[in-house]
């Protein structure tokens, strides 16, 4: 069942983290101003990929990212539960993702969260590899070199940017983290109409021009875990 939390109001300045011996110039604070107003306030829907298994290992000679059907001896000999290692169910659920026309519209964003702690941005004009086998090279390489770029105009698709998550967050948007042990399952599908209802609802009581204020039109963040077992384990969830 979805757990929902809008998250408090983020108490730093706009301007806030820059500074020199010559102080901010006017278009550093312009450019500030209008990072911040688009984080805020731009229409999208972020997804967080928690639980990521993304484990690399040096393996005979290479570096593999480890998973239960190529490594399992390996793994069981190193007292790990080959059943936790399955990042192949991060590779399908970023296909999902930037397959979707939601992303195909620009309204999507996506940030993945290790079970090391390590997180990654992806940036929304990233073409996902078809087969695992690429996917598994691309991690290995993101995983040692902290970013990916493309070959052709050296755009950065993948990058690993400092934690907690919530620093990349609008501060208000409302979060709605997806699980299936729970009493009662709702699907996601019958949950959205209500979850658009009651951001109406509250922009309709709190009227504001205010970007930090809930926005119908505003970001929303939806966790989920990019795991085959388990449950979700977000301390930052709050």
């Amino acid at each position: 069942m979805p757990k929902e939390k809008s998250a408090s109001r983020n108490s730093a300045s706009i301007g806030g983290g820059v500074s020199s011996s010559h102080g901010v110039s006017k278009e550093q604070k312009t450019l500030q101003a209008k990072k911040y107003v688009e984080k805020e306030s731009k229409r999208r829907l972020i997804v967080v990929l928690e639980g990521c298994p993304l484990e690399v290992a040096k393996i005979g000679d290479k570096y593999k990212l480890l998973n239960s059907d190529d490594h399992r001896s390996y793994l069981s000999k190193h007292g790990k539960n080959p059943d936790d290692y399955r990042p192949d169910v991060v590779h399908q659920s970023l296909l999902a993702l930037f397959d979707s026309p939601l992303n195909k519209a620009g309204l999507l964003q996506v940030y993945m969260h290790t079970v090391d702690n390590t997180l990654i941005e992806v940036n929304p004009h990233t073409r996902v590899p078809r087969t695992y086998k690429r996917f598994a090279g691309l991690m290995v390489q993101l995983l040692f070199k902290h970013k990916i770029k493309a070959a052709e105009t050296e755009a950065v698709l993948f990058k690993i940017i400092k934690n907690p998550v919530t620093d990349h967050l609008p501060s208000t948007a409302r979060k709605i983290a997806a699980e299936f042990n729970v009493e009662q399952v709702i699907r996601l599908e019958e949950y959205v109409p209500v979850l658009c209802t009651k951001q109406r609802e509250m922009v309709n009581k709190k009227p504001s021009t205010d970007v930090t204020d809930v926005s119908e039109d505003g970001p929303m963040v939806f966790i989920i875990g990019a795991f085959a077992r388990g449950d979700l384990k977000l301390p930052w969830f709050v």
